[in-house]
């Protein structure tokens, strides 16, 4: 018998244009001014290794700058629009050219974000998830050598 899905969801009651996150709008009055709490999900043993993709997949679900996995799969991590559910139907983890790619644009918009001064608080954030992204590249690439 598996355990049941648990889900914490926390009250967010604000939104994120995608605009937001595209170089050519400067936009970013949208965002809310203080930090977003973190979404935990606990889905026993069915689920996938949680991997800081579904992380990053979380908190952009949660400013809503994607409305779902396929949209973060098509634009976050340049892969098809069924990335993420195969990954999770083969069980199987992201490729590290796929982590790199999110990293890189995790990176990008979050230090952006950090100069932008009123947004501070979520470009850090995005920094750390692109922290984390580079630490599982390191991981997947070690397990490879070692």
């Amino acid at each position: 018998m598996t355990a049941p899905t648990q889900v914490l969801f926390v009250d967010c009651s604000f939104s994120v244009p995608a605009s937001c996150f595209l170089d050519k709008y400067a936009g970013r009055d949208a965002l809310p001014a203080h930090p977003i709490p973190r979404v935990y999900l606990s889905t026993g043993a069915k689920n996938m290794d949680k991997t800081v993709l579904n992380e990053v997949f979380e908190l952009l679900r949660t400013i809503k700058a994607v409305d779902s996995e396929s949209e973060f799969s098509r634009d976050w991590l340049g892969r098809g629009e069924c990335y993420l559910r195969t990954l999770r139907f083969k069980k199987a983890k992201p490729s590290v050219a796929t982590i790199a790619i999110c990293a890189s644009k995790l990176q990008h918009y979050g230090n952006q974000l950090v100069h932008d001064g009123k947004h501070h608080w979520i470009g850090e954030r995005f920094l750390t998830l692109s922290q984390e992204c580079h630490a599982q590249i390191n991981q997947q690439s070690m397990a490879k050598w070692l």
